[in-house]
């Protein structure tokens, strides 16, 4: 058997971007305990799945890959495996009953237990579960191994007080508590020192910061504090709610340079009968008018959704509703997903389960109109210059298009040609380039590449790699780490 010291550990994270966040505190809490991250294609000797529980086929993959697991574990004296997340919260004893072989079972209320449960199932040769009801410490003020040195996450509440019937997340999250603005603020301050210039401030419906303290204007001022911060480059936040978006929200977007004209606002359904079944406290007309007032403060926003498909007692007409309000929303793209089942949530006992035939057909029709829409809104910017922020981790053709990748402002992808003797540009690094192709997921920028600027998060990725040059393939983002054959669940939560 290893030592401790010498153990390797892998994190594997599906579901939403707080679950990616936690999975960055996992891997700290690992390397403070004494544990290394696995190289690439070893097998580690702990493996821990963080789970979500949003869609019902994940219950199905996180199992498969447990067995997959199993004969791998029982050739490797001293392996663990843990699981954690939400499906962990709402699972329970189940997970070891169906997968005895597993160590540990943790909660999303007290990730900061994971080490010491380890240790426990090693010297005990027992799986160990420890489920808290209520959250234990906020999790920010874990240790952290972030995936990105110029981009980060920072979670500004955990916890949802809405009750929307499909839901099971307030079951697994809790109610919602909120950070104080003055750590949220110190944190960022913290990170920006580290060279990070993006930050997207996470939360269940992070629009209602700042309901546990009483100030219904937050999460504008907390917005506007971004602002304030040197050095900041890009904020984001996900997800809104659109029951709870005000218009104090709408102007601290427009009015403070630093936050981005990129918006996620979760539709679900543009049916009004399905949206009071759904238990969202707003209707359709109000969904569109925030659209409205968002686009008249910042014309180049892009926005972006989720839409659930075939909820309990959907019709052909209700249906046609989601249509149309696609059709006036103009999305730049769409999370969509067929409903499932979830048990423990209201909808799971509605009659009129939609069959899913229907479901398929229904879903394809909005997938193929959804992106209709997104194909013209990027054909709009051909032509247009852009400022792209280059990263790692989404280009995954660049090297065979000898291409750069990053985000333009309002979060869309582009793919930007480097011209002949101009050193690529840096993970982190900006620069204004020209759109010469529009697809419906991405940009090309063929043609002028201007004002490039070495940043400070450019500085930090080089430090990160060893002062070593980008790799002729740079992509996107923050890497969320998942076994074949588990594809993404989604660029977000569907259920704020």
């Amino acid at each position: 058997m290893t030592t401790q010291a010498q153990r390797t550990y892998e994190v594997i994270t599906y579901g939403c971007q707080m679950n990616v966040h936690d999975s960055e505190r996992i891997s700290g809490l690992l390397d403070e305990a004494g544990y290394s991250p696995a190289p690439a294609g070893d097998q580690a000797d702990i493996v821990v799945f963080n789970t979500c529980a949003v869609r019902e086929n994940a219950d199905n993959r996180l199992y498969g890959n447990l067995g997959h697991l199993a004969p791998v574990k029982a050739k490797r004296p001293g392996m663990q495996i843990a699981v954690g997340g939400c499906m962990a919260q709402k699972d329970r004893d189940t997970v070891v009953k169906r997968a005895p072989w597993v160590d540990v079972v943790f909660g999303t209320h007290n990730i900061g237990s994971l080490p010491t449960l380890l240790e426990r199932a090693r010297i005990e040769q027992a799986s160990q579960v420890e489920i808290e009801e209520a959250l234990v410490r906020f999790p920010s003020t874990l240790p952290t191994r972030r995936e990105s040195p110029y981009s980060a996450w920072v979670s500004i509440s955990v916890g949802c007080n809405n009750t929307c019937t499909f839901c099971i997340v307030p079951q697994l999250r809790g109610k919602e508590t909120d950070r104080r603005p003055g750590d949220i603020l110190a944190e960022i301050r913290a990170l920006v020192a580290e060279g990070v210039q993006e930050v997207t401030l996470l939360g269940q419906n992070v629009n209602t910061y700042g309901v546990e303290f009483g100030d219904r204007q937050a999460f504008s001022k907390l917005l506007r504090a971004c602002g304030e911060i040197e050095g900041l480059e890009r904020v984001r936040f996900t997800s809104p709610h659109p029951s709870s978006f005000t218009d104090d929200v709408i102007a601290a977007m427009a009015e403070t340079p630093n936050v981005m004209p990129s918006l996620h606002m979760p539709l679900q359904s543009g049916s009004d009968t399905i949206l009071k079944a759904m238990r969202r406290s707003y209707r359709s007309t109000r969904f569109l008018g925030i659209l409205d007032r968002v686009r008249e403060a910042m014309p180049q926003a892009a926005i972006t959704t989720d839409i659930i498909v075939g909820f309990p007692g959907e019709t052909e007409e209700d249906f046609q509703g989601t249509l149309d309000v696609v059709r006036a929303s103009r999305f730049s793209a769409a999370f969509t997903f067929q409903y499932s089942i979830r048990p423990g949530t209201p909808a799971a006992e509605m009659e009129n389960q939609v069959p899913k035939a229907v479901v398929q057909e229904r879903y394809e029709r909005l997938i193929a109109l959804v992106g209709e829409i997104a194909h013209e809104e990027n054909r709009k910017l051909v032509g247009r210059t852009v400022e792209v922020m280059f990263a790692d981790g989404e280009g995954r053709k660049d090297g065979e298009t000898h291409r750069v990748s990053g985000r333009a402002r309002d979060n869309r992808l582009v793919h930007v040609t480097i011209p002949a003797g101009m050193p690529a540009p840096r993970p982190g690094d900006l620069a204004d380039v020209e759109i010469t192709y529009a697809a419906p997921h991405h940009l090309n920028a063929d043609g002028a590449v201007t004002n490039v600027r070495r940043t400070a998060g450019g500085d930090a990725w080089e430090r990160w790699n060893g002062g070593g040059a980008p790799n002729a393939s740079i992509g996107l983002g923050m890497p969320l780490r998942r076994p074949e054959p588990m594809a993404p669940a989604s660029g977000g939560c569907s259920v704020d």
